[in-house]
């Protein structure tokens, strides 16, 4: 099985989200996209909203589509959580599959800084989404490059996906404010949102 993986905090899931998901698995011809919803991710300090807050939140969005489903790999195991050990979790429970790890051009960037990144490459194919207007970066700098020399890398693919400009962080500040986030989240997550109070002044 073609294997996708798109790790996040995922909080709250929206719609730029499902879109990346969406043309990377019919880009890189995938069976299945797991969303990884990040327990505790050691690059955001201070604590997302709880797990299973972000986990029901996945599986409401994701409801329906035969290609996706929510993976608890990362949100049951203690963190920090690197991505490493996330892909040799996977790999230990799916020897058979081929791994395509879904990642931003911004996190291109940073790979090199990453926990064991040349071992990442041999686990899974890196599949880095540009997004026109947002990401300004080059997949093909000297550091990325160097990455690739690494024994047994597999090659990085890219995928292009239209402009969205939503993000999560952005979600989460209009909904402090008061303000409306419809048509930005799917209509099940807004009903959660709403019915448990997420992102409310009291709770930021």
């Amino acid at each position: 099985m073609r294997l996708g993986l798109f790790g996040g905090t995922f909080d709250p899931i929206h719609l730029g989200h499902l879109v990346l998901a969406e043309q990377c698995r019919e880009a890189c011809g995938l069976d299945l996209v797991w969303f990884v919803v990040a327990g505790s991710p050691p690059h955001k300090p201070g604590g997302p909203s709880p797990v299973a807050h972000r986990l029901e939140m996945v599986r409401i969005a994701i409801a329906g589509h035969q290609g996706f489903e929510v993976s608890e790999v990362e949100a049951r195991r203690p963190g920090p959580h690197y991505s490493v050990e996330t892909l040799e979790a996977i790999r230990g429970e799916r020897p058979d599959d081929e791994l395509f790890f879904l990642i931003g051009a911004d996190s291109l960037v940073d790979l090199p800084m990453w926990r064991e990144p040349e071992r990442i490459m041999q686990m899974a194919t890196i599949v880095v989404v540009n997004r026109p207007g947002i990401d300004a970066v080059d997949p093909d700098s000297a550091r990325i490059k160097a990455l690739e020399l690494g024994p047994d890398v597999k090659p990085i693919i890219s995928v292009n996906i239209p402009p969205i400009g939503i993000a999560s962080h952005d979600l989460r500040h209009r909904r402090s404010q008061g303000k409306s986030i419809r048509y930005q989240v799917p209509r099940g997550v807004e009903a959660y949102i709403n019915h448990h109070g997420l992102y409310r002044p009291s709770a930021t």
